[in-house]
């Protein structure tokens, strides 16, 4: 991935590499039209292998550049580069709320982090778009401490038939360790999967660790589909 700095995509220069999982890599990119950093993530070539998925990608790009909220990250193009589709984003320089997190927090500093994310998720539901993939790596910081929910339906670009989830486990595309039952198991969803995360994430930032880890992907949804949380 080295070789890709440097390398102009449009019209933005990748300039170096922010994170990768296991649908995209996200880069801090330059902007030479318009001067200024953006995040650009790179849909992983294993993600996508057809026509059929580049048009539906568009469609999907142009209905998240719609939304509009103080506590999103905005999505200000999108683009296809060697049959390769890519988002621009906002770039947010403050870091993730993963990255902050070290041990339990009072639950009241909790709230006020996790409140605004709350009131973004309930404008993009009522615009009927649902996030997917709600965690602390999603949840962005600004200069200000302010924090920005990233990625929005990116889940749900990605997830078609034609993909393969988790290893062929059956398991729905997302993180297993903030899954709602439904999705975990492969069944739709809707905008209560994404208050099920953020609810995770707030257990997790009171008590410093996730309710549920396993050795696997499979053993993590089965907790929550049967578990009881603790």
């Amino acid at each position: 991935m080295s070789s890709l700095f440097g390398k102009q995509i449009g019209r933005y220069v990748l300039l170096e590499k922010l994170g990768e999982g296991g649908m995209a890599t996200v880069y801090n990119a330059y902007d030479t039209r318009l001067d200024r950093n953006i995040a650009l993530k790179m849909i992983l070539p294993s993600r996508q292998s057809s026509k059929i998925f580049l048009d539906r990608f568009k469609i999907e790009a142009k209905a998240l550049a719609q939304l509009s909220h103080s506590n999103i990250v905005k999505v200000l193009d999108y683009g296809e580069e060697e049959g390769v589709p890519y988002l621009v984003m906002e770039y947010v320089p403050g870091g993730s709320l993963k990255e902050s997190l070290y041990g339990a927090i009072p639950w009241a500093h909790a709230a006020r982090i996790l409140a605004p994310i709350a009131r973004a998720l309930e404008y993009v539901h009522q615009q009927k778009i649902i996030h997917r993939d709600v965690k602390p790596s999603n949840i962005l910081l600004d200069e200000n401490d302010q924090p920005m929910l990233s990625d929005f339906g990116v889940v749900k670009l990605i997830e078609t038939n034609e993909t393969v989830d988790l290893a062929a486990t059956g398991v729905g595309v997302g993180t297993p360790e903030y899954m709602a039952p439904e999705q975990g198991m492969g069944k739709e969803v809707d905008f209560r999967a994404d208050i099920y995360a953020l609810g995770v994430v707030f257990y997790e930032m009171v008590t410093g660790q996730k309710p549920y880890t396993g050795e696997s992907s499979m053993s993590v949804v089965i907790q929550h589909v049967t578990g009881h949380m603790p």
